[in-house]
């Protein structure tokens, strides 16, 4: 029952995991060494792409996981994939021009809204009822 949720986590954090990796190897191949965090301008976007993401993740995982407790595993799975997709569409586009990562940002917002907001609904819905 709780396999999407369960697999859309792992990917979320393997996703995670990766850009992690991905600033390691900017670290290396642009000298930049810990704990800077500035230098050269592709470490910087690798570097904020990694940050945003946690930034976004600890929204995402337990609104994904409410979610699916409270309205739908299979529609907080979706979501999940939503958000992910969101973020591998946001992370190509800071890389390339930073200024073009709105659309990827907002997939990603906006999943973690309604995760967020409609496991808050249901939950005081479920309340008073």
């Amino acid at each position: 029952m709780l396999k999407l949720p369960a697999i859309a986590t792992c990917l979320a954090l393997l996703l995670y995991a990766l850009l992690s990796l991905r600033v390691a190897r900017a670290r290396v191949k642009y000298n930049i060494l810990a704990p800077a965090t500035t230098g050269h301008p592709a470490f910087e976007r690798c570097f904020r792409i990694q940050q945003n993401t946690g930034e976004q993740l600890i929204i995402l995982l337990p609104g994904l996981w409410l979610f699916s407790l409270l309205v739908s595993p299979n529609w907080a799975g979706l979501l999940g994939a939503i958000w992910i997709l969101g973020r591998i569409v946001y992370a190509v586009s800071y890389t390339r021009e930073p200024q073009s990562r709105a659309v990827g940002f907002a997939v990603g917002f906006l999943a973690n809204a309604v995760l967020v907001l409609g496991s808050l609904a249901v939950a005081i819905w479920q309340y008073l009822h």
